[in-house]
């Protein structure tokens, strides 16, 4: 057998003597109890926060779900794409959850856990071409947030919570692993780097959400050290004297370099919940790139070395989907200047620009477009990381 089968097998099954933080993804009941304080008491920006989640159509009772017994994402491969229908439902499931956090109304978090029993008791393959690893990914890290912040619902059972747990283990996780380990049968620099930070998100998620120590570290151990372009490092490859740092996929658009910053975000968010620090790992790396990316889609110019990889050689940094907003930035802007205290300019310009541009406040699914990559993040930053000076 196969090391990483073994691997895989002794991830599933089993998990080291570990105590998680729950709720301990992307938030904590700590965040609640700030977030709850500041909504009831209608402090800015956080009401205007949470008007933008309570006017998506994704956080109202009526929402319905509809699951389906096998997600397709990827043209061409043999099955109609019904993606959508996935990333929809978890985006509703996230902010229902998020209305009974921080209001206490049991009918919030009835619709929440329903939208996640429907796709618990009902799905059972990802399919389609190469996408499906992204769908995996993606739809991972987001499907272990929304059931994580039912963690204290009593109308979350225990078998409903297992049901979701084993979805998670046997659905996502195998797919996440095994691209991590074989890259779809590539070489190891052909997948772009958010492929691999998807998947680490969605590793690192599912590990928390189950209490699976044996995940959580193959998730981190591939963060620091992994082979493919989503290790950080490769990830973020080339450090400048100004304080900023290049993105692996600048020269190719500002759409997926923003989304590499996006995914970095959510694993260091997730990891220093349960007491791991990868904002500052590296010299602060992460900061160094988002102050990078940030400085470039403001209108400014930045540094740039040629990227070379087997598929592509990059002589300039490219301007395709320059200033793409998504809602990224308050996860960032207020963990560095607001915790670390640290120097970030262009991070907190995109971030006020990113706020200016979503109406005052980051919005989440179904606020930046009917599209896959106007659901690539969960989003509701400017509510849920604001923190006070």
């Amino acid at each position: 057998m196969r090391l990483h089968t073994v691997l895989l097998a002794f991830a599933v099954c089993c998990s080291a003597a570990f105590e998680f933080v729950h709720p301990g993804l992307l938030h904590t009941q700590t965040d609640f109890s700030r977030i709850t304080t500041k909504v009831t008491t209608n402090a800015r920006p956080w009401i205007d926060g949470w008007y933008k989640l309570t006017n998506n159509s994704h956080s109202a009772l009526t929402y319905t779900a509809r699951p389906v017994s096998s997600v397709c994402r990827g043209l061409n491969a043999g099955c109609t794409q019904n993606y959508a229908q996935l990333y929809n439902d978890i985006a509703a499931a996230y902010a229902l959850a998020i209305r009974w956090k921080v209001t206490g109304i049991e009918a919030y978090g009835t619709a929440a856990v329903n939208v996640l029993n429907a796709w618990a008791k009902t799905l059972t393959a990802i399919t389609g071409n190469s996408d499906r690893f992204l769908a995996a990914g993606l739809y991972g890290y987001q499907l272990a947030n929304a059931a994580e912040l039912m963690h204290n619902f009593p109308g979350y059972l225990k078998g409903d919570r297992k049901a979701m747990q084993t979805l998670l283990r046997k659905v996502f996780y195998p797919m996440n692993h095994d691209f991590l380990v074989r890259h779809n049968g590539a070489a190891i620099n052909h997948y772009w780097a958010n492929w691999d930070l998807c998947n680490i998100a969605s590793i690192l998620s599912i590990g928390i959400f189950t209490d699976n120590t044996t995940m959580y570290n193959e998730a981190l151990t591939y963060f620091k050290v992994g082979e493919g372009n989503g290790a950080i490092t490769k990830a973020i490859w080339k450090v400048y004297d100004d304080g900023t740092a290049q993105v692996q996929e600048s020269g190719r658009d500002q759409g997926h370099t923003t989304l590499d910053i996006g995914l970095l975000g959510v694993i260091a968010q997730t990891a220093y919940n349960q007491g791991t620090n990868l904002f500052t790992y590296e010299d602060n790396l992460l900061l160094k790139a988002s102050e990078y990316v940030a400085k470039y889609n403001l209108g400014y110019n930045v540094q740039y070395t040629t990227y070379t990889n087997r598929d592509v050689s990059q002589t300039v940094i490219s301007n395709a989907s320059r200033g793409s907003v998504r809602p990224i930035w308050e996860l960032l802007y207020n963990y560095y200047v607001k915790v670390e205290r640290a120097y970030a300019p262009y991070t907190t310009q995109m971030n006020q620009f990113v706020r200016n541009q979503s109406g005052g406040a980051e919005g989440g699914g179904g606020d930046y477009g009917p599209n896959s990559g106007g659901y690539d993040q969960l989003g509701y930053g400017t509510l849920l990381y604001t923190r006070d000076l």
